[in-house]
């Protein structure tokens, strides 16, 4: 049987120590982009929102966190992101190597820029 859970504490407190260290630091770097932003669990994993709508979704699996979905990007943002990605849409942190969490950061204000364009 699949945990469900309801809340993005939950989800935290269940993960593995290597997650649970790069879960918590992605979620610094999300609020500290994204001001205001507010939590929820959504397809089961966590979801941060943006005036009630979804802007970026993290999952824990065994071998990395995920983050979902990334925005569309040009020139060097895209070089740098292109070794992390795990899909089209998606950016894979893996826990045995060192979290880009700067790179984080400016994905995420991107998909905040984006979003307060009118692009999603």
């Amino acid at each position: 049987m699949v945990r469900r859970f309801t809340t993005v504490e939950e989800y935290v407190e269940a993960l593995p120590d290597d997650a649970r260290s790069v879960m918590e630091e992605v979620r610094r770097v999300v609020h500290r982009v994204v001001g205001g932003a507010q939590e929820t669990i959504s397809y089961q994993m966590p979801t941060f929102l943006l005036d009630g709508q979804p802007l970026v979704h993290v999952a824990a699996w065994k071998r990395h966190l995920g983050l979902y979905p990334l925005p569309p990007m040009d020139g060097e943002l895209a070089a740098e992101v292109e070794p992390y990605r795990g899909a089209k849409d998606a950016m894979q942190l893996r826990y045995d190597r060192p979290v880009p969490y700067a790179l984080v950061e400016r994905v995420v204000a991107v998909l905040l820029e984006r979003r307060r364009a009118g692009g999603d």
